[in-house]
């Protein structure tokens, strides 16, 4: 909650309602007893107003509860669950609006039906603790479903990096130039940029950036590719330009204090990729590529070199204009990540447009299928080589196909591991006609699962694991099926 007082608002807005509804009461018997208007009585009930002394003696005689059965913020064992809930910035750091959800909305239904929201809410808490879901991961979850819900399109801050373009004079793309951005942040935001060897500081060296923002110093390690510089430094510029004050003050991510900071810090990232990549050149450039019959991976990388030399930021632009511009509405992006002397894959990011996707991160250590195709470049990657792939996947047991295009790079700034970035667009009438070479004979169709304990290909040559889920689903189906057989016997 926002304030001690909002609490205490809420929770006699909870109580009442307890009590009104132990009598069986409406809002308009209340009223009626009491002398209140009903609308008075509704506000108080969804914790906009807290009434006076006299009219809590009004209540609690009506009601037959004393005067500190209402007023004492000690919840019955029916709500104790959201005490803390209710105690912490659970509101605050989770924008309910952008989710269309009022708040009062969401206490009203925990006071309507307290038992079994309860249920529902220690259900998720078990859930979570058996997924390893943290704070963090839950805080990306909702991230995520935000960024899905809007297609990851955002076009206020489209034109507002086009408006910053065009005001100092830069060119949107592959020619804008550090230089000239650092220029901008040490002149027009009062930055001092310095680059520094952070080795000796110990792990530190894995850490790209730091700022400090009581000396509006940007602190650059001394390791950073020209493309990893240029995104810091634009990032940097889009949280001056978006007026973002809750933001991390590291780059990659190591803490965060709130939802606002994670929400603040995709906007700037957002505006970085809009700036570095031109929306129409890359929405030309691209359609062009669809437009050939045959698929050749060099034609792919060659792509991704006219606007980037970061495959990331290029997959993940897709992702931002595809749906919203080319109309290909039913599209999932993954990374993938295979440590160094270690066959285990994991998902690192993931965002499916439209609806889930077939291809889904788990956070219970099951084997991703390696039919992927890019889990298999993972898997043939070499030393300071960059791999693109392409492939029709077809998930068996979910009767849809994917032309999933990939490309793998050992990690230009960690120990070693190597990424795989993925883009899936479902195969249907609409995106086969935009596609020109998804019939090309250098694009196989494998038959793929999602992961091996899930999967029903019976021959596959690289399974890691026996299908134990999807053998579970099978016993409890036969199980249905014989129960349904001696009912119909018996009747």
């Amino acid at each position: 909650m926002n304030s001690e007082s909002d609490f205490i608002k809420t929770v006699f807005g909870l109580k009442l309602k307890q009590q009104r509804q132990k009598k069986n009461w409406s809002l308009q018997d209340l009223a009626v007893k009491t002398g209140l208007s009903k609308s008075y009585l509704n506000e108080i009930e969804n914790g906009k107003k807290y009434p006076k002394h006299d009219k809590i003696i009004q209540l609690s005689d009506s009601l037959g509860c004393t005067f500190d059965d209402l007023v004492s913020t000690k919840l019955d064992k029916s709500l104790a669950p959201f005490n803390e809930i209710l105690q912490s910035d659970f509101f605050k750091e989770i924008p309910l609006d952008l989710f269309g959800i009022n708040k009062n909305n969401l206490i009203s239904i925990i006071s309507d039906a307290p038992k079994k929201v309860t249920a529902f809410i220690n259900a998720l808490i078990e859930i979570s603790q058996n997924y390893n879901l943290g704070k963090e991961r839950f805080y990306f979850a909702v991230l995520r479903s935000f960024q899905e819900l809007y297609d990851n399109y955002f076009p206020d801050i489209e034109e507002k990096a086009i408006q910053f373009a065009r005001e100092n004079q830069l060119e949107p793309g592959h020619d804008l130039k550090t230089e000239k951005l650092e220029n901008i942040l040490i002149e027009k935001f009062n930055y001092t940029i310095r680059s520094e060897n952070f080795e000796p500081f110990g792990t530190l060296e894995h850490l790209r950036s730091l700022f400090i923002p009581e000396k509006k110093l940007l602190l650059l390690n001394d390791r950073l590719e020209k493309d990893q510089k240029i995104f810091i430094i634009t990032k940097e510029i889009a949280f001056n330009v978006l007026e973002l004050k809750a933001r991390p003050n590291t780059y990659s991510w190591l803490d965060f204090g709130s939802f606002e900071e994670i929400l603040n810090n995709f906007y700037a990232s957002y505006f970085a990729g809009a700036l570095l990549i031109s929306k129409e050149q890359i929405i030309a450039k691209t359609a062009e590529f669809f437009l050939q019959n045959t698929w050749e991976p060099k034609n792919f990388e060659n792509l991704i070199e006219e606007f980037t030399q970061s495959p990331e930021t290029f997959y993940y632009r897709l992702t931002n204009l595809l749906s919203s511009e080319m109309g290909i509405k039913d599209l999932f992006y993954l990374c993938l990540v295979k440590k160094k002397n270690s066959d285990k894959i994991q998902i690192l990011k993931e965002l499916h447009l439209n609806h889930q996707q077939a291809p889904h991160a788990n956070a219970t250590n099951e084997h991703y299928c390696r039919r992927w195709i890019a889990v298999k470049n993972l898997q043939h990657l070499k030393e300071n080589e960059i791999l693109t792939g392409a492939q029709i996947s077809h998930y068996k047991d979910q009767g849809v196909s994917y032309l999933v295009i990939s490309t793998s790079q050992k990690n230009p700034f960690s120990d070693g591991s190597n990424r795989s970035y993925c883009l899936g667009i479902l195969l249907n009438s609409q995106t086969i006609k935009k596609i020109n070479f998804i019939k090309s004979p250098s694009l196989q169709t494998i038959n793929v699962g999602v992961t091996c304990e899930s999967c029903s290909i019976a021959d596959c040559e690289v399974r890691q694991a026996p299908p134990i889920r999807l053998e579970k689903e099978h016993f409890n189906l036969s199980m249905k099926n014989a129960i349904e057989k001696i009912r119909k016997e018996f009747e």
